[in-house]
């Protein structure tokens, strides 16, 4: 008999970038994704499906924008041409390095045959459905897809309860679509919470969420929240210097917990394996023998170099051996699996029955940034999976079977940096908040209707609201990408909200001349913007 359970929540998102540039900022971001982590780890899920049985404790979130995404057939066509551009770079790599002495041959050798197998597996086994296949793992028991806000919008600062309502129900909606079943897990876009966001939920069916560790806890900021930090964002100097605090409540993350008085349950991160990949002082990615993220050939842009040590200059990175790397990932893991062991033991001895070990991360961390952080997820999912101690669960299940008890009240916050919406409301973003207010309002009177023009224009209010152009905003990482992105947004927003405003009867042809840019959510009802009560959603 288990003493406790385990569960990985992935979060899998990146913004609408279909025919929005190509490199250094665009379409590329998802061409890149879909090559170096959704494609490995949906193959790593499959093997480890095969050989575990049961479920994988894997909870994957892929948001509804990102599903429309990877399913578009012309995505999928530039990712075939980026595909086979990244295996020609890597060949011509082996030539080029064949008689240069060190490791550099043998690194482009390994990166030419891990880009041919992905080409294969998106070929020959999925037959180039991304989509189909993380169904296909739902269907046979080994994982949970989750959903979250049809195009990520960061909802407590949205200030209008029929734009919260839009976006989730549309996401709802898109996922059933897409996944053929109806969500039970919700990824809150940034874990951002405000009281009542949970009455949202559970108008459309969502039995849980999930939210960083210190709005479960209380205390100051923790995870994520902190910063320190591994990952390729730079920290932004909007972002206050000061850690959000409350009153300590109690709560824990081993356990779920009913939110205020709603049906619908929340699940906090565990801050001591979130730490342990994402710190940048111990965590994992940052071992010496692992890919060094930063620094790329000048010709091709592969990597030959490994991390080396903390605060080595790039010029003095020492080169990369995938062989020693990936014993060091196997490595790893087995600790993980042991750190996991010992929280759900340490939460035994202070007197809690069947905690829960919930490891939160964003998914892109693994494989694109943490090129060995596939084979270290799917080797921790292997050792977990063998220990008779811990059962492997996914979010829904572990809920359906473990039904919360306790009601708790969550106080406002999120996973960004100190913990508040400080990320997405500074100086260097105010000015985008009342632009998308006055656009709500807007469309309160103009989506009473399901026409072209308007579902078109639906479109636009969602990808408008993106978190995402603030989190770019703000870190600096696009900063002027986002603001063009934004204001094309609201452009075509304003265009069409004009001319139907007008009843020019060109506002059709002008929807689909948009449309040919923008065209996720084909099913969108623009009906449910406003109704006097939450439409139902229909159910796969």
């Amino acid at each position: 008999m288990s003493r406790g359970f385990a569960t990985f929540v992935l979060h899998t998102h990146l913004p609408y970038c279909r025919l929005a540039g190509r490199w250094p900022h665009g379409e590329e971001w998802l061409h890149e994704a879909m090559l170096e982590c959704y494609l490995p780890l949906v193959r790593a899920f499959r093997r480890a499906g095969r050989d575990c049985k049961g479920s994988l404790g894997v909870t994957i979130n892929i948001t509804p924008i990102l599903a429309e995404q990877l399913r578009d057939p012309l995505v999928q066509a530039h990712f075939r041409t980026y595909l086979r551009e990244r295996i020609e770079g890597a060949e011509s790599d082996s030539r080029r390095f064949s008689d240069a002495p060190g490791l550099r041959c043998t690194t482009a050798d390994f990166h030419r045959d891990r880009y041919r197998a992905i080409q294969a597996f998106f070929e020959d086994e999925i037959s180039g459905d991304v989509i189909g296949a993380l169904a296909e793992l739902e269907d046979a028991g080994h994982i949970e897809v989750a959903t979250s806000a049809a195009t990520h919008g960061y909802l407590p600062l949205l200030g209008d309860d029929a734009a919260v309502r839009f976006q989730v129900e549309t996401g709802v909606a898109s996922h059933i679509r897409n996944f053929g079943r109806a969500p039970r897990s919700f990824w809150l876009p940034e874990c951002a919470y405000r009281p009542g966001l949970e009455q949202f939920l559970q108008g459309a069916g969502i039995r849980v969420f999930f939210s960083e560790t210190h709005l479960v806890t209380g205390g100051l900021a923790r995870g994520k929240a902190r910063g320190g930090m591994h990952g390729p964002y730079p920290e932004s100097h909007y972002v206050s210097s000061h850690m959000a605090e409350g009153p300590a409540r109690g709560g824990t993350t081993f356990r779920a917990y009913m939110v205020g008085h709603s049906q619908v349950a929340v699940m906090g991160r565990n801050e001591r394996t979130g730490m342990q990949v994402w710190s940048a002082a111990h965590g994992y990615p940052g071992d010496p023998a692992y890919r060094e993220f930063h620094k790329k050939d000048d010709e091709t842009g592969l990597h030959y170099w490994r991390v080396t040590g903390a605060g080595v200059d790039l010029g003095e990175k020492a080169e990369y051996d995938p062989a020693v790397a990936r014993d060091v990932a196997l490595r790893h893991a087995g600790h993980f699996a042991g750190v996991v062991q010992s929280e759900i033991d340490a939460y035994g001895e202070g007197g809690g029955n069947g905690g829960i070990v919930l490891s939160a991360y964003d998914t892109e961390l693994f494989g694109h940034w943490w090129l060995e952080g596939v084979d270290w997820l799917e080797a921790t999912l292997r050792h977990l999976a063998a220990n008779p101690e811990i059962e492997l669960v996914s979010a829904g299940d572990f809920v359906t079977s473990h039904p919360p008890r306790e009601m708790i009240e969550l106080p406002e916050g999120s996973w960004g940096a100190g913990g508040d919406h400080g990320t997405w409301m500074n100086s260097e973003t105010a000015w985008t908040w009342p632009e998308i207010g006055v656009r709500q309002e807007r469309a309160r009177s103009l989506l009473g209707t399901s026409t072209p023009a308007t579902r078109q224009l639906a479109r636009e209010l969602l990808l408008l609201q993106s978190s995402d152009w603030q989190f770019l905003m703000t870190t600096g990482q696009a900063h002027d990408y986002a603001i063009e992105r934004f204001r094309s947004h609201a452009e075509r927003f304003d265009c069409l909200a004009s001319a139907i405003e007008s009843g020019d009867p060109e506002g059709d042809r002008l929807a689909a001349e948009i449309g040919e840019l923008d065209n996720p959510f084909p099913a969108i009802d623009p009906c449910r913007y406003s109704p006097v009560q939450p439409t139902p959603v229909v159910r796969g």
